[in-house]
């Protein structure tokens, strides 16, 4: 029965520390909403400051920022020879 538990309890901990907030990193822009008392929601869906504007202009008290989290692609650089 305990070796059961400890089993049960091993699972739960991998599961839930393997999963992470993929959500945060899926776009480079949020809409920084002021919700009033003090707090504010991230809403990181955009992919351009361009997107972020209207919903933030549309009355919701807030502004765009660009998203901490987003994980940005590394340019590839091309090489050029020398003639």
């Amino acid at each position: 029965m305990r070796t059961i538990l400890l089993a049960v309890v091993a699972i739960a901990a991998a599961v839930g520390f393997s999963q992470q907030p993929a959500a945060a990193y899926t776009a480079p822009w949020c809409a920084v909403i002021n919700m009033g008392t003090g707090s504010v929601y991230w809403d990181c869906s955009y992919g351009s400051i361009e997107a972020c504007r209207p919903n933030v202009l549309a009355g919701n008290r807030g502004w765009c920022n660009p998203n901490p989290y987003y994980a940005y692609q590394p340019v590839e650089r091309r090489r050029h020879r020398k003639r």
